[in-house]
């Protein structure tokens, strides 16, 4: 999928994001899409039905549209990676899952994010979670390194979406899990509601809807996808949880 020339270029999406970040660290709570749509449709803090301790900080900042922790099936000892992990919350939240002997790593391509991602960590007295600068669509860690790729309302802001899923398979070990929240458009929706709604809810370069999601999770090689539409955040849109699996390395 290239880049849409009507959409927010990457460096503007960054930025948006930082802003927010900023806004964050000054110690407000933020949101990028409308209140209501925020409250009722299972985004930010209030997706979770507990928050394990997680700092004021990380719930204030959270912009996610559910809780993919939910099916992540986190285990002590395991290496989990957030892709786009603003202010930190799914971070933290995994840290103590894995903990002890496992590592939550979270990677976002804005400095003032990984900044207030760093704070909530130190607040919360966490550990064993490693911010990393960088992009989704690149991400810096080695082929076949990490047990579980979560993500939170991240995926739909990236120009390059197959790109996205073909790095997260790509650093899966075999076996390895996919489990994202994010948004999706509905079939059959009208271009033009689709793109106000988009806007609305801050899903500034484009919705998949669920069979383009499928099929992109199958062209990166994944098996074993799930979709499952959860709150409507806006007509024509759905959040959703989306599960797929790397299969494992076949025997000798």
């Amino acid at each position: 999928m290239a880049d849409n020339p009507a959409s927010p270029s990457r460096d503007a999406v960054i930025a948006r994001y930082s802003g927010l970040a900023r806004t964050a660290l000054a110690g407000a709570t933020i949101t990028d899409c409308d209140p209501d749509t925020f409250t009722d449709g299972g985004f930010g803090a209030a997706a979770y039905a507990g928050t394990d301790g997680a700092p004021d900080g990380a719930l204030r900042a959270s912009l996610g549209c559910g809780n993919p922790l939910a099916v992540a099936e986190l285990h002590r000892g395991q290496t989990v990676l957030d892709l786009g992990s603003g202010g930190g919350l799914d971070v933290l939240l995994s840290a103590c899952r894995v903990a002890p002997g496992g590592t939550a790593y979270g990677l976002d391509a804005s400095p003032d994010m990984l900044a207030l991602s760093r704070a909530n960590a130190a607040a919360a007295g966490v550990t064993n979670a490693t911010f990393l600068h960088g992009h989704i669509e690149d991400i810096p860690l080695p082929d076949r390194h990490v047990d579980v790729v979560i993500s939170n309302c991240v995926i739909n802001l990236s120009t390059d979406k197959p790109r996205v899923l073909a790095e997260a398979f790509r650093v899966l070990r075999p076996g390895g899990r996919l489990g994202v929240s994010d948004v999706i458009a509905d079939e059959g929706t009208d271009p033009g509601q689709l793109a106000a709604a988009e806007q609305r809810v801050g899903c500034l370069n484009g919705a998949l809807s669920q069979c383009q999601y499928s099929d992109l999770l199958q062209a990166a090689g994944f098996t074993g996808i799930s979709i499952t539409p959860t709150h409507q955040a806006e007509p024509g849109l759905h959040s959703a949880i989306v599960q797929a699996v790397r299969p494992a390395a076949q025997q000798p």
